[in-house]
């Protein structure tokens, strides 16, 4: 189910990546209650390639006192990507923010300590990134072919003239010197007329793939919250905007809603695909806490067509999921997929920035309790908590656990437009507490299940159970 990790765990970023049978899953590694994004050292969790919801912590990777320029430990470890070198090693490169240059880590096995080797530097010794006239390097997505990485890196704001766009730079056989030197490849917001990427230009998160002989490079958009795509037949130039793969908002789908409304309270977006013999899958992720900085890792299915193209899919709860969720038995509140209240918000805000007062959120309570759970919380009159999706067969009772100074009802309804189905009223109750909704005998394949309050005060929700 969606986020596919433990509810406390907070890995942004996700890159997937497939080595001798199992997925391996890469990411920055935010902290619940950061202060900003990616404050922790990276770690890996890893999945057999036919079950992407079983996963395995493989430990902590990589930190960020490994790095030279960091051994004071000032600097965040800022998104990742990983690929296997020509001499079958692994090789982490990643950026530390504050610095415009990758570095290179590397190690003999996926998940295993990675050990510092260098930065990407051009022929005479000078960092990618530091030479005179050279734009930042950020976000690296790197591709291995033979004795070339394709290296694609870039952050651009939108009104910004001095960046260009995102840039592919080719290293040699050593995955650190320079062979071939940067060259723009998706273009920003300030030099997109007449490219085909208006209003979807890039802004950051390079991700590259390759399947049936089609590049894919994937990339958060100057929207934040929407994870384009572009394709190529070639690695350093020819790239083609395609389309949206997913929003973490779900802007753009029209299935249930407008395609202008947002269902859920985004920011940044970054993620890459995976092709595997049980399917397509896009790896992005939310925003919790009604804030930037405490982000966690989904994973949604989607369709790779022989051209390459690939429609947009909706943030569900399935996540991996085979088939839908059973309509018996208890699920945590955590996993919603849509969560919005009648103050339309698109945003969590800008980074530093928290939702308001008015707005529910997912959070727990804990900030040191590795285990502790997540919940729905602050959820004034109107709030809505969505869940995607579920078979349902003679569905009798709806058991709610919720707590919250408040005075008001709590509904239930099936689709987001649907009637309400039962409700009860929910009191004064500083403690967990079990509510009982009784519904009329529903059955109904691919149900959208929704719960909304409506009183005084901001209720918190826990979980649910259908019987």
């Amino acid at each position: 189910m969606n986020p596919y990790l433990p509810s406390w765990e907070y890995i942004p970023d996700g890159e997937p990546h497939l080595f001798d049978g199992r997925v391996y899953l890469y990411g920055s590694h935010d902290k619940f209650k950061g202060s900003g994004y990616c404050l922790l050292d990276y770690v890996c969790y890893s999945a057999p390639e036919d079950d992407l919801t079983d996963w395995r912590y493989e430990g902590v990777i990589y930190k960020r006192t490994d790095d030279p320029e960091n051994r004071d430990g000032k600097l965040c470890l800022y998104a990742p990507d990983v690929t296997r070198g020509p001499d079958g090693r692994y090789y982490l490169y990643y950026v530390l923010d504050l610095l415009p240059v990758v570095s290179v880590a590397v190690c003999d096995t996926p998940a295993g300590k990675y050990e510092f080797l260098g930065y990407v530097h051009y022929s005479d010794g000078t960092r990618a990134g530091e030479r005179e006239g050279d734009e930042a390097m950020f976000d690296p997505g790197v591709l291995t072919e033979g004795d070339r990485t394709y290296m694609y890196t870039g952050f651009c704001w939108s009104y910004a003239k001095d960046r260009h766009g995102a840039m592919v730079t080719v290293l040699g056989p050593d995955m650190l010197t320079v062979m071939e030197e940067p060259r723009f490849v998706l273009p920003s917001g300030q030099y997109s007329k007449g490219t085909g990427f208006e209003d979807h230009e890039y802004f950051e998160a390079p991700s590259i793939r390759k399947y049936n002989d089609i590049y894919f490079l994937i990339y958060s958009s100057v929207k934040f919250h929407e994870l384009c795509y572009a394709t190529s037949t070639s690695p350093v130039e020819g790239f083609k905007y395609r389309g949206v793969i997913i929003s973490n908002t779900d802007i753009g789908i029209d299935s249930y809603k407008k395609a202008s409304v947002p269902a859920f309270y985004g920011a940044n977006n970054h993620g890459g695909i995976i092709s595997l013999d049980s399917g397509d899958y896009i790896f992005y992720h939310r925003h919790t806490d009604g804030t930037n900085f405490s982000r966690q890792g989904c994973i949604e299915k989607i369709k790779i067509e022989k051209d390459g193209f690939i429609k947009q899919v909706e943030i569900t709860s399935e996540g991996a999921e085979k088939g839908h969720f059973r309509g018996k038995g208890e699920y945590p509140a955590y996993i919603a997929c849509n969560l919005f209240c009648d103050k339309e918000q698109t945003y969590t805000g800008d980074p530093g920035t928290f939702l308001g007062p008015d707005f529910p959120r997912i959070t727990m309570d804990g900030v040191d309790d590795p285990h502790d759970i997540n919940y729905v919380s602050n959820m004034v009159s109107s709030s809505t908590v969505g869940y995607k999706y579920f078979d349902i067969i003679d569905l009798t009772q709806v058991k709610v656990w919720v707590r919250g100074f408040v005075e008001g009802d709590l509904s239930f309804r099936i689709g987001i437009d649907g009637d309400k189905l039962g409700s009860v009223h929910i009191g004064k109750e500083n403690y967990w507490a079990e509510h009982v909704i009784n519904v009329d005998h529903v059955t109904a394949e691919a149900a959208a299940l929704y719960f909304e309050y409506r009183g005084t005060g901001a209720l918190q929700f826990l979980k649910f159970e259908l019987i």
